[in-house]
């Protein structure tokens, strides 16, 4: 059965077509308000003795949504020293961002001097950390065992998951610390992509009695991955209720041990994946039959969004017609520029082998497509330049509704700038 007609999150039909006509297509466009509503709400995450929030830049590392995020108040997850020095560029002060990388950068005793603060994810990054930075204080992530997310995918806890430091191996790290006069004033653990909030209670519970052998810990940070519904039919994780009884493990913590520490959180999803959307353009219309299928041929496609391809997503997919007026709805599904048949919008959830059909207003050729909830891993985790298509600009929406180009539309000679042609094939 194909899903529900879905509506325009916080765009409307005009402002697609102002931006269509303004901009062509594809582009991102992203939504002020949308961001520092999501920011309100996550600062607001019950901490008792404190609280940080900061937000994973991977989801989306725009200048101008760095700019928005931090000037509400967040501070940086950054995944890699390239992201770091992202972050730095946009105006973000060293000493709000955390590196937490599965390859250590080759300048981090640099980035450290300037302030940034590192998270070790293995015995060996806490050991080449000691030795770039001998008595430090450092902050280790570690793999309490436990794991959530919607698919193996998004599971980044557990035995199948190669993030952080295994904890059985807690006194290999203490030992290692202990070596290179190290202090470890922070605890990292991170389970994935999840919204149970038992599932939750129960990391925080073990990340807590890891503590127990950590005495110079002051500050816990238990990742993101709250889960946001994307379609109209998902639900998203309420961090109040999800809060809440982690903040009864601190206080639990408190009373035994003592220490009232300070708690991290590290979103990325829950702040970008419904105040981003592609406005893209349909191309073509063919269709396979009676027995088969009509399809909508859109300009965007893996290009600009993978995660259909990649974990069978399901977007929130708007045609907005050319020209104003009542149209019916009929049965489509939905395909991307690309030269690949896997370059599909509107595969079975959770499959993306799989198809499933849309009931979307009528198309013609000219009109928008919106693929809404694409602000989270989208711009920032797409097939950038296969066919040769170039990047696509993104466009900030304002809360005086103004719209803004952030980033340029990339041209084929930036696509071309860093080939090299050898002197003996000229």
């Amino acid at each position: 059965m194909a899903p529900t007609m879905e509506q325009l999150r916080f765009l409307t039909d005009d402002q697609v077509r102002r931006l269509q006509a303004e901009f062509g297509t594809p582009l991102f466009v992203y939504d002020q308000a949308s961001l520092e509503r999501q920011a309100a709400i996550a600062l607001g995450f019950p901490a008792p003795f404190g609280l940080t929030v900061r937000y994973a830049m991977k989801a989306c590392p725009s200048a101008a949504v760095l700019r928005v995020l931090t000037g509400s108040g967040l501070h940086i997850d950054a995944s890699s020293g390239w992201e770091v020095r992202r972050a730095l560029a946009a105006g973000v002060p060293a000493e709000r961002i955390l590196l937490t990388a599965q390859q250590i950068p080759e300048d981090l005793a640099d980035l450290v001097g300037l302030g940034t603060r590192f998270n070790a994810c293995s015995l060996g990054q806490l050991a080449a950390f000691g030795q770039a930075c001998p008595g430090h204080e450092v902050s280790v992530r570690l793999n309490p065992g436990l794991g959530s997310g919607h698919s193996n995918r998004t599971n980044v806890g557990g035995p199948s998951a190669s993030f952080g430091i295994w904890h059985s191996n807690l006194e290999r790290v203490i030992d290692t610390a202990r070596d290179h006069r190290l202090r470890i004033t922070q605890l990292h653990t991170h389970i994935g992509s999840g919204s149970d909030p038992e599932v939750w209670q129960r990391c925080a519970g073990l990340t807590l009695n890891l503590l127990r052998h950590l005495p110079d810990v002051t500050t816990v940070n238990l990742g993101g991955g709250y889960k946001v519904g994307r379609m109209s039919t998902e639900v998203s994780t309420d961090l109040q209720r999800a809060g809440e009884p982690i903040a009864a493990e601190l206080r639990k913590f408190a009373q035994v041990d003592g220490r009232q520490l300070h708690l991290e959180i590290e979103p990325g999803t829950f702040f970008v994946a419904n105040a981003g959307a592609i406005v893209a353009g349909v191309i073509d219309i063919v269709d396979t039959g009676k027995e088969g299928h009509t399809f909508i041929k859109t300009d965007t496609g893996m290009t600009e969004i993978l995660r259909p391809s990649l974990y069978g997503a399901q977007h929130p997919i708007v045609v907005v017609p050319k020209e104003p007026g009542d149209r019916s709805t009929a049965e489509y599904l939905v395909v991307g520029h690309c030269c690949e048949s896997g370059d599909v919008l509107t595969p079975e959830p959770g499959n993306p082998e799989g198809l499933l059909a849309r009931t979307l207003t009528q198309v013609r050729i000219g009109d928008a497509l919106v693929v809404d909830g694409a602000g989270a891993y989208c711009a920032a985790m797409a097939s950038k330049n296969y066919n040769s298509f170039p990047e696509a600009p993104e466009v900030l929406l304002s809360k005086d509704g103004a719209f803004h180009l952030v980033r340029r539309r990339q041209t084929l000679e930036q696509v071309l700038q860093n080939e090299a042609i050898p002197e003996f094939l000229r």
